[in-house]
């Protein structure tokens, strides 16, 4: 409980730092009422802003300063959002952050429009990197922004895929290589990355911080698919059970398509090629049923026990000889935070 604490405390601090330089960024024009009322929508729901945060601890861990951070992990909560945007229209969500999501308010066209402007405004701060670090520090970091882009939208388009062709035969293995992309790349590696290039002024070794970004970012994932089924809605802030809803391959589905039986296979397959829309309340609670009664969700729990502990090894490399910090602490009390928040 007290490192929970410690690190919720750390977010709030780091939410507060960030959303004030956020704010500079949000267009403050026309057309507002179609356009920047709605881009402005969810950076102005109050989110965890772990990413900015372990960008800023990080450059602060290498011996950075927060200022010379901040247009990147404004960046990186600006692109955040803006995937979010377009997450939800894909999953055809209902709920973010305890709201109504921006495509349910606003209707389908001019969500997908503000997220395209969300992801335009993002890409501003990186232009006052210029100012901050200089032109070929500058130019590094919007390489990392590239590389970041690329991975995300390449993870996504995995899982969109397995949905809309209905991929069954999948293995943890698969289910990592998509996170590795889809969440880690944007949630921890890149963060990580660029914090430690700015911090560390090109020095840092990146690779080990790529390693440990990879596990704390899987056991990030696993975490939040666990919190989608079980956890208090009213903290959890999405919709509860939404991923059944949207034929998820989350590690308890493509653990419970691996060990069901050849009736329970061939429901799972016909209820798995339904449209969302198709899906009934009585169909979910059968398959969290089905989950629960072969083990699923206690082996996804146990799994990301596993990656928890590689990530504390692979965190041991990647910082080694770093002095002792408050900021190295909330990055290294970030493992067990993945596995025990609650939102």
């Amino acid at each position: 409980m007290a490192a929970t604490s410690f690190v919720e405390d750390a977010l709030r601090t780091h939410r507060d730092q960030i959303g004030n330089v956020l704010t500079r960024y949000l267009p403050d024009r026309e057309p507002r009422r179609w356009l920047y009322d709605l881009v402005a929508t969810y950076p102005s729901r109050v989110g965890k802003g772990i990413r900015s945060s372990l960008c800023v601890a990080t450059c602060r861990a290498f011996g950075g300063t927060t200022e010379e951070a901040m247009p990147s992990a404004a960046a990186i909560e600006l692109l955040h959002n803006a995937f979010l945007v377009h997450d939800d229209i894909e999953d055809g969500s209902l709920s973010r952050r305890g709201l109504p999501t921006l495509h349910r308010q606003h209707g389908v066209p001019l969500a997908v429009n503000a997220g395209d402007g969300l992801a335009v405004v993002g890409l501003s701060p990186l232009r006052d990197n210029v100012r901050v670090l200089g032109s070929v520090m500058s130019e590094r970091v919007f390489d990392e922004f590239q590389m970041l882009l690329h991975r995300t939208i390449e993870g996504q388009a995995i899982e969109l895929g397995w949905r809309s062709e209905n991929v069954l035969e999948l293995s943890p293995v698969d289910y990592l290589d998509m996170v590795l992309l889809k969440t880690c790349s944007y949630s921890t590696i890149f963060p990580l990355r660029i914090g430690a290039l700015i911090g560390s002024w090109g020095k840092a070794d990146l690779g080990p911080l790529t390693r440990f970004g990879f596990y704390l970012g899987a056991a990030f994932q696993i975490r939040d698919d666990l919190l989608n089924l079980e956890g208090r809605a009213e903290r959890y802030g999405k919709e509860i059970l939404g991923d059944l809803y949207e034929g998820k391959r989350t590690l308890m589905l493509i653990h419970l398509l691996s060990v069901a039986d050849e009736q329970e296979r061939a429901w799972l397959d016909s209820f798995l090629s339904a449209a969302r829309g198709n899906r009934s309340a009585e169909q979910v609670q059968a398959m969290l049923t089905m989950m629960r009664s072969h083990g699923s969700i206690e082996f996804a729990r146990e799994f990301s026990k596993g990656v928890a502990s590689a990530a504390r090894e692979a965190f041991d490399v990647a910082f080694d000889g770093l002095p002792p910090s408050e900021d190295l602490r909330f990055i290294r009390e970030l493992i067990p935070y993945m596995l025990d928040r609650d939102l």
